[in-house]
């Protein structure tokens, strides 16, 4: 029910900002005028001159910057780093993780696919509840 008001609100809006913009004053041949549609373009236009347009807003002066973090450049314990140490690592220290993690439990769905590998711990470690999970649990190549 919502998706169709935004919908008729919408056309609504459409059809009354090509009213505002098609006002007969043009001599162009699709101006509404000349199609022979007086009525129907003074009655659109009436209405879009009483709608109202708010201005766009502000933006502060001083626009705060986040705190840029340092990411770490090696694991501190390599394959049972945690998750919330794994988000903190560079691009390198990622995949040597990930391939410590590898190399610690051959045999797994992922041995063979260290990018697969890299993706999914990626994605498993964005997820909260995983932040004191080690990666190798986490992307289940290791028992919990």
């Amino acid at each position: 029910m919502k998706r169709l008001s935004m919908v008729t609100l919408a056309a609504g809006v459409m059809v009354l900002t090509l009213a505002g913009c098609s006002s007969g004053k043009s001599g162009d041949a699709g101006s509404l005028k000349q199609a022979g549609t007086t009525t129907t373009s003074a009655r659109t236009t009436s209405a879009a001159a009483t709608t109202t347009i708010e201005s766009p807003v502000d933006l502060p002066a001083a626009v705060p910057t986040a705190a840029t973090v340092v990411k770490k450049t090696s694991a501190p314990n390599g394959a049972q780093t945690t998750c919330a140490d794994f988000r903190d690592l560079t691009e390198d220290a990622e995949q040597q993780v990930i391939q410590q993690v590898l190399a610690a439990h051959p045999g797994s769905f992922l041995d063979g696919s260290p990018a697969a590998a890299l993706s999914t711990a990626k994605l498993a470690c964005l997820a909260g509840t995983y932040a004191n999970t080690p990666v190798a649990v986490a992307i289940r190549v290791a028992p919990k």
